[in-house]
């Protein structure tokens, strides 16, 4: 009886954490290949991208990190680029693994496009350790958005 008890306390427990997690985020709507988010009439079509792929069972401080980068996105780049939140593990469309080289509960991946075409891209790993010092973390990752990717406003 105990042993079925602690079973259903920690799905329980990992539910709610991954409940936390942010799905897609920005202009992005998850029915939509990202093909047709990149069209040429879309608006999107020149828009550099900031992703950020998490897995499902993502670390302690994950869920933080990721509402920290929301939060620096929302106010400094929404108009700028496109961001998306894409848990990569549940992702069959497209191959973001073999990709990008994701092996990390959480990592953010910055890719420059022109004229709807990728022009490299840089990754920021470990973001989850700094996300005890918010003015440091902000700092940290709005240089490495603006070195890659260009100045914001």
């Amino acid at each position: 009886m105990t042993k079925y008890t602690l079973i259903l306390i920690s799905c329980l427990l990992s539910s709610a954490a991954l409940a936390q997690l942010p799905q897609y985020q920005g202009a992005y709507n998850p029915s939509q290949s990202l093909q047709e988010y990149f069209a040429a009439e879309n608006g999107n079509y020149n828009k550099s991208i900031i992703y950020v792929f998490y897995t499902a069972d993502s670390c302690y401080e994950c869920p933080k990190a990721m509402e920290m980068i929301d939060e620096l996105y929302q106010k400094y780049y929404a108009d700028q680029y496109s961001l998306f939140m894409i848990d990569y593990q549940n992702d069959d469309e497209y191959n973001f693994i073999a990709t990008y080289n994701l092996s990390r509960p959480l990592e953010v991946v910055l890719v420059r496009i022109q004229d709807g075409s990728s022009f490299g891209y840089e990754k920021i790993e470990n973001l989850q350790n700094m996300t005890s010092d918010q003015i440091s973390f902000d700092k940290y990752v709005r240089y490495r958005i603006d070195s890659f990717l260009g100045q914001s406003e």
